[in-house]
């Protein structure tokens, strides 16, 4: 072997050895001549030029083809020695060049989740298996069992079927709620498919033949029975009727009898048949205009009560509208005027009685001329018997329409004036019992009698209004009423849906408001939480259940109970000891005479009778503010022994459910609100016991109001607290357990911990309203004048200010949905900037200008929805789309543009037969001609955007 041989071998057993040698052999192999350019000699040489690109550029590709082509040439084990050679030599961002080629060209197909992803999520995705496939995946890995066995997984399994944890596990123990899940399962008790139909049998089983005959018989009893007793009643319907035709018309005996029926109870189907009948005949028939009153007015008694008793809802839809028509044309009408910021006005629209015409105005977005033109739609022409509103307000004021409080001072203004004038002209005179009933508290201060004295000066009516001294939500409306006549509130609702409204209509409209937007998922739910909330103000109010059960006399009965039934042994053991229960509740029910019956009268019963003098009043408020007082802290107590003390006893013992901070922020505020109520109820209570004529409450009332900085601290907080509840119950699984236990039981009225935390607003529009009822019925020169005037002072600046921070965050909301609902829109959350209201209309053309604009067609280019704000007006395309297989439509917004109001112009378009309801809005750069469905929208948003516009020049 030649030493060319050799040193050949051992450059192959180095490849970076040989590819060197083989460079250099090619190069000198390819020697240039003299005769060859620079060109060739600079391709085949073995230095690399740096200064010429082209050059470079071509050696570089000539010596890529050569190394690929002895790359061919090698064997696999070759390849894999020169490729991690090469690899070594790489930096990291060409490293990372090639893994990314490599996960381009051949993807990961199958990897473990759990060590790519983070624990929480891998947590995620494992609380969506069952238990049964949570043991199966704890099989795959160790790492797969020690995420699986995770409490946070099997704590909420365990909480949903109500299997709790009985103590707390520790921050090193691991699997406890696992262990606690397969403990309660395995102690349930289960039966096989087999087991069951061999107890209950299957419904696949013959039925032997006398059990067939059997059944048989049976139903065939029950249908003669049906048969019967139909029968029956069709032959007492025939016997009771009167005969279809009268012989004299001018006889007493068809009026005497109509009258004498109608003293009676509600008339029936039948006999609203016959008269309804009697009267279409006679009016061919020659008559006395006397008898045509009589009648007439006959047949309104008749139209009402049968059109308030079930049997109306059997009758044809003509017959029933003809009825209604009659009865309209014959006798004035009642019109109930409802807000629409009126809480859980579904329910008062609903129970309005027939001969009332309710009216729902909306509150943001309703101006009084607009409102006396529905008004005027709606009765055309009849005359009406009265007018009752039903809006927000308080004792001294009414909020009517957004802007626009009705008070003593703006009552007599020009607008308001005219407004108040024009409607109660249609109202019949006071001397035909004409009058104007307000569904507020406004007889229940000395700013609300004025204010009622001018409304009766302004209209020339009976002007009535609810005392109010009776509190809580909207039972005021249930007190005794200033002036004479009916009752008012029975004169527009029916009896039930007013009980129900009064009573729950706060809690109404939370439901409503939830159900107007998702009204299918969230139904049950929220009809299960009403009812809760019923049982919990019943039981709250009346039986008191949570004060029964800690008494020691309970337990004393049920003892002796026991003992009875050890000695006398009887059949039914538990029969026994119930008649002995109710025979021991009978007798305490006669001894004491102070409780208050299950079935009292809905209406408030005054602890005085009428006519008594200032003294009796003043004592009888003073009562009613000790009463409403004491629930107050009762509710607060709730809080602080439902909530708080478990959590800070579990905080104590290392067993923490919150943190230490997170209890400080929910209730150290609330604690010191019933801190500060706990010494005025002692106070009140005190004063209460030496009641005398010459008592005073008010210095009591300022010493309260010197303690107001612990409710200032609670309102600001409110919101923070919320959040924290909310943050708590999602990331704390024992905290979420921890409120589904205690939430919605008889110890908090049924009510949850977030609905407990807004007492104390109510609370301070109670003590308003009572101190302004204590106002008005005590004399100057009374001593407790003076401090009652300070604490109401105090008390109403107080109310503005929390009426202030409603109105900010009610208005911060608006503005989030409105940013919501449009896509595209820019940032509308800037300062001092809100949502007046909002209108639906339709983008016109013109297509000839030229013409005169009678004769001007237009085309629909699209829809839009108009945003008013109080500095700018947003326009948006309206897109609709139906849902399929259902009737629910979809809306959505696109943002289109944004107009100043001061640079804004609005013009009326006339109506002709090519274009109705049409307007013109202009900015400098371009122009709208929009028009709504109706009429009653136009007036009322070119009304608001005018105002708006006013509004937006003067600032």
């Amino acid at each position: 072997m030649t030493s060319g041989e050799s040193s050949t071998l051992k450059s192959k057993n180095c490849p970076s050895q040989y590819i060197a040698t083989q460079l250099q052999f090619n190069a000198n192999e390819y020697r240039p001549d003299e005769s060859c350019s620079k060109t060739a000699a600079t391709r085949f040489s073995a230095w690399t030029p740096v200064t010429n690109k082209a050059s470079n550029q071509q050696l570089f590709q000539d010596r890529t083809t050569l190394i690929l082509h002895w790359f061919d040439l090698w064997t696999d084990q070759q390849r894999k020695h020169f490729l991690h050679l090469v690899l070594r030599r790489c930096s990291k961002s060409q490293i990372k060049f090639i893994s990314a080629y490599f996960m381009e060209t051949v993807p990961v197909s199958r990897v473990d989740f759990t060590t790519v992803l983070p624990r929480f999520l891998s947590l995620y995705i494992l609380s969506f298996l069952s238990p049964m496939d949570l043991c199966a995946a704890a099989q795959v890995s160790w790492y797969w069992r020690f995420l699986s066995e995770q409490d946070c997984l099997w704590s909420l399994k365990c909480v949903r079927r109500g299997w709790f944890l009985p103590h707390s596990p520790a921050n090193n123990e691991f699997g406890a709620w696992k262990k606690h899940y397969i403990a309660c399962a395995a102690s349930l008790d289960f039966l096989s498919p087999r087991e069951a139909a061999g107890i209950y049998g299957t419904m696949n089983e013959a039925l032997t033949e006398p059990e067939e005959q059997e059944e048989r018989r049976t139903e065939h009893m029950i249908r003669n029975t049906i048969r019967k007793k139909l029968a029956q009643h069709k032959g007492t319907a025939l016997k009771t009727r009167t005969a279809w035709l009268t012989n004299s018309l001018s006889g007493g005996t068809y009026t005497s009898s109509i009258k004498q029926k109608s003293s009676m109870q509600p008339w029936s189907l039948t006999t609203a048949l016959v008269q309804l009948g009697d009267k279409c005949r006679h009016d061919t028939l020659p008559s006395s205009n006397m008898h045509r009153a009589e009648l007439n007015s006959t047949l309104n008694s008749t139209c009402q009560n049968t059109m308030a008793s079930s049997s109306v809802e059997r009758l044809p839809i003509s017959f029933h509208s003809k009825l209604t028509v009659k009865c309209h044309t014959q006798s004035p009408v009642r019109v109930l005027l409802v807000s629409s910021r009126l809480p859980a006005y579904e329910l008062v629209l609903c129970g309005t009685r027939a001969c009332v015409v309710p009216l729902l105005f909306d509150y943001s977005g309703m101006t009084l001329e607009a409102l006396l033109s529905l008004v005027q739609s709606a009765v055309q022409g009849r005359p009406i018997q009265s007018v009752g509103i039903m809006a927000d307000g308080s004792t001294e004021e009414i909020y009517f329409i957004e802007g626009l409080s009705i008070g003593e001072r703006s009552v007599l203004k020009p607008r308001v004036r005219a407004f108040w004038e024009e409607m109660c002209g249609w109202v019949v005179p006071a001397s035909q019992a004409g009058s104007l009933d307000f569904f507020l508290p406004l007889a229940a201060s000395a700013a609300g009698q004025e204010l009622l004295s001018k409304f009766s000066t302004l209209s020339g009516l009976n002007v009535r209004a609810p005392t109010g001294i009776c509190t809580g939500s909207y039972k005021h409306i249930l007190s005794e009423w200033s002036g004479q006549g009916e009752y008012p509130p029975l004169l527009y609702l029916g009896e039930g849906p007013l009980l129900s409204w009064c009573r729950q209509a706060e809690w109404m409209e939370q439901i409503l408001g939830t159900l107007r937007s998702q009204l299918a998922s969230q139904l049950p739910l929220l009809s299960q939480e009403t009812r809760g909330r019923m049982l919990g103000v019943f039981l709250w109010d009346h039986i008191n259940l949570p004060v029964i059960t800690i008494k020691s006399e309970v337990i004393q009965v049920l003892t002796e109970g026991l003992v009875e039934v050890i000695q006398e042994i009887p059949d039914n053991p538990l029969e026994f000891l119930g008649n002995i229960l109710l025979k021991k509740c009978a007798e305490d029910c006669m001894k004491k005479s102070d409780l208050v019956p299950v079935n009292a009268s809905y209406r408030f019963q005054s602890s005085i009778p009428e006519g008594l003098c200032d003294a009796d009043w003043r004592s009888s408020i003073c009562k009613e503010l000790l009463r409403s007082e004491k629930a107050h802290v009762r509710l607060l107590q709730a809080v602080h022994t439902v909530y708080y003390t478990p959590l800070r006893a579990a905080l104590d013992s290392n067993r923490a459910i919150i943190s230490s901070a997170n209890l400080v922020l929910l209730f150290s505020p609330l604690l010191d609100i019933l801190e500060t109520n706990k010494v005025f109820l002692q106070d009140l209570t005190e004063r209460l016991e030496e009641w005398s004529p010459l008592q005073c409450v008010g210095d009591v009332f300022v010493r309260f109001c010197t303690k107001l900085p612990a409710y200032t601290n609670f309102f600001n907080n409110y919101p923070n607290a919320l959040r924290t509840i909310d943050k708590c119950r999602e990331m704390l699984p024992v905290f979420q357990a921890f409120l589904k236990r205690y939430n919605r039981t008889l110890t908090t009225r049924m009510l949850s911990l977030q609905e407990l935390f807004l007492c104390p607003f109510s609370r301070v529009e109670e003590y308003v309203t009572l101190l302004q009822a204590l106002m008005l019925y005590t004399p100057p020169e009374h001593p407790d004048h003076t401090h009652l005037s300070s604490a109401l002072n105090t008390l109403l600046n107080y109310r503005g200010f929390i009426n202030k921070l409603k109105g900010d965050f009610k208005q911060d909301l608006k503005l989030v949905e409105v940013q919501r609902s449009i896509q595209g829109c820019p940032n509308l959350q800037e300062g001092g900037r809100y949502l007046i209201t909002t209108q639906d209309v339709t983008l016109l053309s013109c297509l000839n200008e030229d013409i005169a604009p009678s004769f001007r067609m237009y085309e629909c280019l699209s829809e839009l929805g108009l945003f008013l704000f109080n500095d700018a007006l947003v326009l948006s395309e309206r897109k609709e789309w139906h849902v399929p297989f259902s009737l629910a439509v979809n809306t959505s917004y696109v943002f289109l543009a944004s107009v100043a109001l001061h640079s804004l112009t609005v013009s009326e378009i006339t109506n002709t037969k090519y274009v109705q309801n049409a307007f013109r809005l202009e900015s400098p750069k371009r122009q709208w001609i929009c028009s709504t469905d109706r009429e009653l929208d136009k007036v009322k948003w070119l009304q608001a955007l005018r105002r708006a516009i006013r509004a937006d020049r003067h600032t």
